[in-house]
């Protein structure tokens, strides 16, 4: 059935293909709701490409009978009380820019534009962190740049380890995710920033992929100690940073993920990070 599906959608997206480089077809003389039935069998991506083909096809994209195909099951839970949406292209597009709140706050849900794949972003709070409820080593802080009410600042630990966990069907099924650690550092994160942390990522029983990675990474004189096996990593648009820890496939969505970053082996006590939490996005086509 799902091989059916998807020869049936391949099929759907190379006619749209063949209508745009062609021109005029027999797509112009079906009824607007036929023609919307079928762009709903590609992607939200193809739909927008299909709307600059005639006026016919931008009309017949702009059906809720399209939209409503792009939207996951339980897209009615997820509407914000607080907004009316004109159409179910328009509540699309606001998953898409304005993450969700979900799993009374502990989770944030979005949809990725081009595909409608969902991600995921686990807040600090729905983790393991070794001695994350002794106040003397972490402590819960409310920062305005945050999605979340409450998220994990490291005052002071020699055992660096966070542990995460969470089933596959909050992500889309036959999709690759990549993984990342949400983070801040105050004052180069001493003791962490510039060492490398073990990162580990998969799916429970089977073996996981492990990297390391840098929350900071070396700088001055320490820069020739950079090691190029480890990730550096990288700033996001919204004023965060990220590191990649590692991607798993989610074939069926009824397993079960594990995620560590852990360093233990420095002596060094470490400071200066704040986690605002983990990030599931769909990894992009090369």
């Amino acid at each position: 059935m799902m091989q059916a599906t998807m020869g049936q959608k391949q099929g759907v997206e190379s006619r749209v293909e063949d209508i745009i480089m062609t021109g005029p077809s027999p797509f112009d003389f079906m009824p607007e709701d036929c023609i919307s039935k079928i762009i709903s069998f590609t992607s939200p991506r193809d739909a927008c490409v299909a709307a600059s083909v005639s006026k016919t096809f931008e009309s017949a994209v702009r059906s809720d009978i399209v939209w409503e195909k792009f939207l996951p099951p339980e897209y009615s839970s997820l509407i914000p009380r607080s907004r009316a949406f004109s159409s179910k292209k328009e509540l699309y597009f606001a998953l898409c820019d304005d993450p969700v709140l979900i799993e009374e706050g502990k989770k944030s849900f979005w949809l990725e534009k081009s595909s409608g794949k969902r991600c995921i972003m686990l807040s600090s709070k729905e983790v393991w962190i070794t001695w994350g409820s002794s106040p003397q080593y972490w402590r819960w802080v409310s920062i305005p740049e945050s999605r979340f009410e409450k998220i994990a600042e490291l005052l002071n630990v020699c055992w660096f380890e966070i542990r995460a966990g969470m089933h596959t069907r909050y992500l889309s099924p036959g999709t690759r995710y990549s993984v990342y650690i949400v983070f801040k550092t105050e004052d180069g994160c001493p003791g962490l920033g510039d060492i490398p942390v073990e990162a580990g990522v998969g799916l429970v029983g089977q073996e996981s992929s492990q990297k390391l990675i840098y929350f900071v990474g070396p700088s001055g004189r320490r820069r020739n100690r950079e090691r190029r096996d480890v990730t550096r990593p990288k700033e996001r648009r919204d004023g965060w940073m990220e590191a990649e820890l590692g991607e798993l496939h989610n074939e069926s969505c009824c397993d079960d993920i594990s995620v560590s970053v852990v360093e233990t082996k420095s002596p060094y006590w470490k400071r200066g990070l704040i986690i605002q939490g983990f990030e599931f996005r769909p990894v992009k086509p090369q």
